[in-house]
C-alpha cells in the first residue's frame, strides 16, 4: 500500500488531540459540537500549514481503557467522517490506549487512509497494565471491510515499559504486516532517538516514521526517517492541549523540505 503522500517524499503528519470525549471521566458535557469545531479548526490549521497528513487521537479520555467503550467508538468515528469529508489531506485514526480494531473499522467506514495502533504485536506494560497486540484481529477486519486503510504500528511505543529489545521487537511487529512503523520516546513530546529509528529500519525493512518530539531543533537528526507524526511542536506556545498553530506547522514543513534537499 502507497505510504508516500504528496507533495512530500517524507510526510509530516499532524495530530488532532481530541478533547475529553463524551462518556469519560474529565467530559464537561456539551456534546460533540464543541469538540467538532475544535477539530475542524485544527485540521485546517494543519492544512494552511502545509502538513502531509493529520491524525486523530482520542488524547483527552485520559485515564484510558484497554479498549475503547462503545461512546468512545461511535463519538470517534463521527468526528473522523466528519472531517474526512472536509479534508484535503489524507486523514488517520489512534484510538487509545491500544484499541486497533476500533481504529480500523472507524477509518474504513469514515473514509479515512490509516491508522495507528500503539500495540500491534507483542506485549506492553503500561498505566492501564498488560495490553497486547491484536495484529491479526486488524489485518482480518481490514479484509473483510476492503478499505485499504493503511497501518502504522508502532514499537517500543511511550508510555510503556517492554520486555525485548528495539531491534527484536521490530522484527516481531514486521512478522505481523503493518505497512511501516512508529519509533517514539519514553513519553508525549519526547524525541525519539536517531538510532532506534536506524535499527527500526534495519531489523524490519520497513518504511520508519517518528513519532514523538519532532522539532525544529532536531529534525535534521531523522535522515533514516521516512516520514514525521507531530504533535506537540505544533500546537500554540509548544503545549499538547493548545490548538494547531499554522505558522509552528509550516516552520516543520520547512524543516522536513530541507532535510529532504539534503539527502537529494
Amino acid at each position: 500500500m502507497p505510504l508516500s503522500w504528496p507533495p512530500s517524499s517524507r510526510p509530516l503528519i499532524g495530530v488532532i488531540h481530541l478533547p475529553p470525549l463524551p462518556g469519560t471521566p474529565r467530559c464537561p458535557g456539551g456534546g460533540l459540537e464543541p469538540i467538532l469545531a475544535r477539530a475542524r479548526a485544527d485540521l485546517a490549521a494543519l492544512e494552511a500549514g502545509g502538513a502531509d497528513g493529520a491524525i486523530v487521537e482520542n488524547y483527552g479520555d485520559a485515564p484510558f481503557r484497554k479498549r475503547a467503550d462503545l461512546v468512545t467508538v461511535a463519538a470517534m468515528a463521527i468526528v473522523v467522517r466528519e472531517l474526512a469529508q472536509a479534508a484535503r489531506i489524507p486523514l488517520g485514526v489512534n484510538v487509545l490506549r491500544s484499541d486497533g480494531p476500533a481504529a480500523m473499522a472507524i477509518a474504513s467506514l469514515a473514509r479515512a487512509a490509516f491508522i495507528r495502533v500503539n500495540v500491534f504485536a507483542g506485549v506492553a506494560l503500561t498505566d492501564q497494565g498488560l495490553i497486547e497486540g491484536q495484529a491479526r484481529e486488524v489485518l482480518d477486519l481490514r479484509r473483510a471491510l476492503g478499505a485499504g486503510v493503511v497501518v502504522l504500528a508502532d514499537v517500543h511505543v511511550k508510555h510503556a515499559v517492554h520486555l525485548d529489545t528495539l531491534e527484536a521487537a521490530a522484527r516481531d511487529v514486521a512478522r505481523n504486516g503493518p505497512d511501516a512503523l512508529i519509533v517514539t520516546g519514553g513519553a508525549t513530546g519526547d524525541p525519539a532517538l536517531p538510532e532506534d529509528v536506524q535499527a527500526a529500519k534495519a531489523a524490519s525493512g520497513l518504511p520508519v516514521f517518528v513519532g514523538s518530539g519532532i522539532g525544529l531543533d532536531n529534525m535534521g537528526l531523522y535522515a533514516h526517517a521516512d516520514g514525521f507524526i507531530a504533535g506537540t511542536a505544533l500546537k500554540v506556545d509548544g503545549t499538547t492541549a493548545n490548538a494547531v498553530d499554522p505558522d509552528r506547522v509550516r516552520a516543520l514543513v520547512r524543516a522536513r523540505d530541507r532535510l529532504v534537499r539534503a539527502e537529494e
